[in-house]
């Protein structure tokens, strides 16, 4: 059975860890391991805090959106924007690049994506947005809720 649920935030630092528990809360009745719940958390902290830092430079009018869907212990989360996008997407993608150095930026978080989880697709339009979509094949995962 498919579960599947979405939430929308303003863009502000502070929802970055309503965010990060929110999915959390939500991919629990998939009875997780510790390492995977950490990693989920992980990775939608990365992608929320990218959205927020430079997708919307911290405007706070921007808004986030998350949609989450479980099924057959797989685990699919969409992180999207409306903000400025990328200009180039495999730049970004390298470990260290960063368009922020001067807010000590490591440049690590599409890298920090792709080794939490089993696949990681970015699409992205520069004045248009991000749209970064993860999936996760949870080890040991059961339906604890019908």
């Amino acid at each position: 059975m498919k579960n599947q649920m979405q939430i929308q935030f303003s863009a502000l630092s502070q929802n970055e860890s309503f965010a990060r528990v929110t999915v959390a809360a939500f991919i629990a009745q998939l009875d997780p391991t510790l390492d995977e719940l950490t990693e989920i958390k992980t990775v939608v902290s990365e992608a929320v805090t990218n959205s927020i830092i430079h997708g919307y430079e911290n405007d706070p009018n921007g808004i986030v959106y998350i949609s989450a869907s479980i099924e057959d212990g797989m685990v699919e989360l969409t992180i999207k924007d409306t903000g400025l996008g990328i200009l180039d997407v495999d730049e970004a993608r390298q470990p260290l690049y960063t368009t922020k150095p001067d807010l000590e930026r490591s440049g690590m978080g599409f890298t920090i994506m792709e080794n939490f989880m089993d696949e990681i697709t970015i699409q992205s339009h520069p004045g248009e947005g991000t749209e970064v979509q993860l999936k996760k094949h949870l080890s040991n995962s059961k339906m604890l809720c019908n």
